[in-house]
């Protein structure tokens, strides 16, 4: 469970004094737009520890956002994969169709919302390294700090080179207007400072933390999330070094799958990185994720608006009685583990389980399932990641060691004819069966999309859905920022 005191990372809502303003988008149905408290001016900040922690705490803060986690985010990570599909009822939010069917256009609003997202993140980040060496405080703290922004600086360049490619890079905070507009960087140069970041991130950053802080970047997030970057660029040596060096350092599979993703077993030993969440009675504004909100089930109180469902075609690719299927996956009619009886009236036949808190812990004039940390990084994707290089590296012995460690515990206490250890060691075989287990290992973690996408394969899995090559490989750069450089940022191909 998540400590509760005044200075664990989440309990903070973080400052919105910095030199620009955080901006929060609303939504209609649900979400408390309360200004930030203890705003200072600026003039006044950046003169303490203390005030070195409000700013980094605020950049853990914005991470579970509106634009971070909601449907910003699972518009454009999650629902034109084919796990997901848009739910709720048809005439809700039709604007989901449009990623779904690869058909939206620019001026789309949740494109600016997600891009925003983005930027605020790194924008706080800019300023905790921009203005942190300046303050007199302990040397260790103050190296740790800048590390920690600079990891999340890369998380969040990382999601937009992901979504639109080429991006605008900003690594400081501009001196002046001429320093405000500046054009995209190429993807390249892009992923060559993410990769920066996080080597001088775990470099500094500690493998633990005390339960004070629990929930903080570590060296394992550093190294983890590189070798992620590293995935998306074909670069397997780097893949196989870092999550090998991730896989020496103490995390282990949490034992029952579906439990590893309530409440109660956040941050186990499973977790490499979490946007941490929690719902506090009297604290709204550090009570505000709608991550769990917006897909839970709908129509029965205490479950939530029922959007990014999991399609059919992710029902039907789980081997035969793969205990992850009805792990990852609430049907309609069924009693959950925690005893919520699912009604066989609720609008969707499927929704995510992985975002799902049991209704009995609803508490009023909050949004449902607000305490619900969102995984960004499982020590089961690390597995993955070195099966899958070390496959690509002729090394098929190590890489079924690490992909039968998944399937082994995603069978449990089943016999092996349940999920049996894969053994085919052809390269193209095997790679395949690396695939298929990422799809249902990592089903509703909003992986799915781009992981085909970098797979080469975006044509062949989502096509039939309208998916074009040289396209859709990413989204539309948002028209609003487009038009605010005066068209020195341009837009992508067959947008």
């Amino acid at each position: 469970m998540k400590t509760l005191n005044n200075t664990y990372i989440i309990k903070s809502l973080g400052v919105a004094l910095l030199s620009t303003t955080l901006l929060v988008s609303a939504c209609k149905k649900s979400f408390l737009d309360v200004d930030p408290q203890a705003q200072q001016p600026s003039s006044q900040f950046w003169t303490s520890a203390d005030d070195a922690t409000k700013a980094v705490n605020a950049i853990y803060a914005n991470l579970r956002s509106w634009e971070n986690v909601a449907f910003p985010a699972l518009v454009i990570e999650s629902v034109g994969s084919d796990e997901a599909d848009k739910g709720s009822t048809p005439n809700d939010a039709t604007f989901w169709n449009l990623y779904d069917t690869y058909t939206v256009t620019s001026t789309e609003g949740s494109l600016q919302s997600f891009w925003t997202g983005q930027y605020q993140n790194i924008n706080l980040a800019n300023q905790v390294i921009t203005n942190i060496p300046a303050i007199e405080m302990d040397e260790n703290l103050k190296a740790r700090f800048i590390a920690e922004a600079k990891f999340l600086r890369a998380l969040s360049y990382f999601r937009l080179v992901r979504a639109y490619g080429d991006v605008p890079l900003r690594i400081s905070i501009p001196k002046d207007a001429s320093e405000y507009n500046v054009p995209r960087a190429a993807k390249d140069q892009v992923y060559a400072q993410i990769e920066q970041d996080l080597t001088d991130a775990a470099t500094v950053l500690p493998q633990n933390y005390p339960a004070t802080d629990l929930g903080r970047a570590t060296k394992g997030a550093a190294l983890g999330l590189h070798a992620k970057v590293a995935l998306y660029q074909k670069k397997w040596n780097d893949v196989l070094s870092l999550t090998n060096q991730v896989m020496g350092m103490g995390y282990a599979l949490f034992p029952d799958y579906e439990k590893q993703f309530r409440t109660e077993n956040e941050n186990n030993s499973e977790s490499v990185f979490e946007i941490q969440a929690e719902l506090l009675p009297g604290n709204g504004p550090a009570s505000n994720s709608q991550y769990s909100q917006v897909q839970g089930v709908a129509g029965v109180p205490g479950g939530g608006w029922g959007f990014n469902v999991p399609s059919t075609a992710l029902s039907a690719a789980y081997e035969p009685n793969d205990p992850r299927r009805d792990a990852t996956i609430i049907f309609r009619g069924e009693i959950t583990p925690q005893r919520d009886t699912i009604p066989t009236t609720v609008p969707n036949p499927m929704y995510n389980q992985k975002s799902y808190v049991p209704f009995r812990l609803r508490v009023s004039n909050f949004n449902e399932g607000a305490q619900q940390n969102i995984r960004v990084l499982r020590y089961a994707d690390i597995l993955l990641m070195n099966a899958e290089a070390a496959n690509e590296l002729g090394d098929a012995g190590r890489a079924l060691t690490s992909l039968n460690l998944v399937r082994a515990r995603a069978r449990g206490n089943n016999p092996l004819t349940v999920l049996p250890p894969v053994t085919a060691t052809d390269q193209a075989t095997l790679r395949n069966a690396i695939y298929k287990e990422r799809q249902v290992e990592l089903a509703m973690e909003n992986d799915r999309y781009f992981d085909v996408i970098r797979q080469g394969r975006g044509l062949e899995v989502f096509g039939p859905k309208g998916w074009k090559a040289n396209k859709n490989e990413v989204w539309p750069v948002p028209q609003q920022e487009i038009d605010l450089s005066g068209g020195l940022l341009t837009q992508n191909p067959g947008y």
